[in-house]
């Protein structure tokens, strides 16, 4: 694997209450594969902060994924918006969201190879200061289920948040190899993470003896976490319930992490 670091790009995220956050695109390669991913964090402060990589849901490397992770980085994290699919495939619209997904999800060897890389360029970039042992992921949806996968390869981190991610795996033996503390925010009414899928994802997690807990919202569905989600029933924002993730979010980090939140 082949990693380039980028600074073509230094911004202001425009309308954010953060005026010092800043919004870097990143350009590497994964074995000769152009990706392109963003690099977010507060340029004010000086001292090393602990480094979130942050898997988007299946739209990829979007303008509403940068706006997460800036909610995200504050002035406490230092945050990497990794590319899952290649700087040439930028999804429109689900459908061309769903072929792109599935592509890395139908190869789970490729997605952890990706979702690897993304972390791996977060501990060595030197735009910001990162503490490179004070690593976390978390992924939303589709990068909930990504995150999992950088879990199950055997990844030294802190600890993994999936937010309304897919649970499954086609290698739940895999497990044994989590390192990581796991914290899973399910919607208790998800139709695309039916019961069968959280029953067995428990029962993985029983089995390899991993540090997890799952927390089910009662009344949220797919994606409740998007704010720009309004599939009513499906996927679809619980403000309430968004808050509440990101506040158990924060008090995993800092369990996880030796700091107090």
């Amino acid at each position: 694997m082949k990693r380039i670091l980028g600074g073509v790009l230094m911004s202001t995220l425009a309308g954010l209450a953060q005026a010092d956050i800043k919004v870097e695109q990143v350009d590497y390669e994964i074995d000769g594969k152009p990706f392109e991913g963003r690099l977010v964090y507060d340029a004010s402060v000086q001292a090393p902060r602990p480094g979130v990589l942050m898997v988007p849901n299946w739209m990829g490397v979007t303008d509403a994924a940068v706006e997460k992770a800036s909610e995200v980085a504050g002035t406490d994290y230092v945050v990497f918006v990794a590319d899952m699919y290649g700087r040439d495939i930028r999804p429109v619209n689900a459908e061309e969201a769903g072929a792109a997904a599935s592509t890395v999800r139908d190869d789970r060897a490729l997605m952890r190879t990706r979702v690897n890389a993304g972390l791996e360029l977060l501990a060595s970039q030197t735009q910001a200061p990162v503490a490179s042992d004070q690593l976390v992921a978390i992924g939303f949806c589709f990068g909930g289920g990504s995150v999992l996968e950088l879990a199950r390869s055997g990844t030294e981190l802190k600890g993994v948040v999936s937010f309304h991610g897919n649970l499954d795996t086609p290698n739940p033996a895999d497990a044994a190899n989590i390192k990581a503390p796991i914290l899973v925010l399910h919607g208790a009414d998800d139709p695309f993470v039916p019961d069968q899928q959280v029953a067995d994802f428990q029962a993985e997690m029983r089995d390899a003896g991993v540090d997890w807990q799952l927390i089910s919202y009662g009344g949220a569905v797919h994606s409740f976490s998007d704010p720009y989600a309004n599939m009513a029933g499906k996927a679809e924002y619980h403000p309430v319930v968004a808050k509440r993730s990101f506040a158990a979010m924060h008090q995993f980090f800092g369990e996880v992490l030796g700091k107090a939140e």
